[in-house]
């Protein structure tokens, strides 16, 4: 019993559980409509500014499980599988499961904020998001060769992929560097299992949670008076 406890605690069960709700909503747009259609996009929960404003806030979450087209939730699944594996195994279920949603938050307030305009869904605010949180494994961990090595290749992700964004039209730019700085500060805030790298300053997790607890107000309240 014991012997199967472990090696159900051990099993990327939350990116699996996540992977698995965005592709059947994927499959329920398709049969709505398509899921490029703007109206089925909308009904499901998409990143609309003018109806945060109108009081629907959980648009604030909804759009990290829609996507639109085959190819845009391929890419965000693989990448999702692959990153989850790395963050669920280090941090832990419930830890890497607060990061996935509080990342996904921060993304679409920066996304409602400064891109005001836009329709958008997609993982991609979390998954930047998850990107920041082992970059502050990385600053927090340095002196250890795995996590130096991964955040060094990490990084040359972030910035290939930012740089991409800035030369490809309908990419929400604002919304990815949300979910990054989110996921960065939301790693201090939730630190790491015991035994794991090991300890993460407190003071430093005192700061993390004032910043990202008056970033979101600020964000929301621009957001909402704009």
């Amino acid at each position: 019993m014991n012997r199967q406890l472990k090696r159900i605690d051990n099993s990327p069960y939350v990116t699996i559980g996540l992977l698995g709700i965005m592709v059947i909503v994927f499959l329920l747009m398709t049969v709505m409509g398509g899921s490029t259609n703007t109206y089925v996009l909308i009904q499901f929960g998409a990143k609309v500014s003018s109806l945060i404003q109108a009081g629907q806030w959980w648009r604030l979450f909804t759009p990290v499980f829609l996507h639109i087209g085959f190819e845009h939730i391929l890419l965000n699944g693989i990448t999702l599988y692959f990153l989850g594996l790395q963050i669920e195994r280090i941090f832990g279920h419930w830890r890497y499961f607060i990061i996935f949603v509080v990342t996904a938050i921060g993304g679409n307030l920066a996304s409602f904020v400064f891109s005001p305009n836009s329709l958008s869904a997609g993982a991609s605010t979390a998954i930047f998001g998850l990107f920041g949180a082992f970059l502050m494994l990385g600053e927090s961990f340095w002196e250890n060769p795995y996590i130096r090595q991964m955040t060094k290749t990490f990084a040359l992700f972030i910035v290939l992929n930012l740089g991409f964004d800035l030369l490809s039209p309908g990419i929400d730019l604002s919304g990815h560097i949300g979910g990054l700085v989110a996921g960065f500060l939301i790693g201090y805030v939730v630190a790491l299992p015991k035994n794991i790298l090991g300890k993460v300053s407190v003071a430093k997790r005192v700061i993390a949670v004032v910043v990202l607890i008056v970033g979101f107000v600020w964000l929301y309240e621009m957001g909402m008076n704009a």
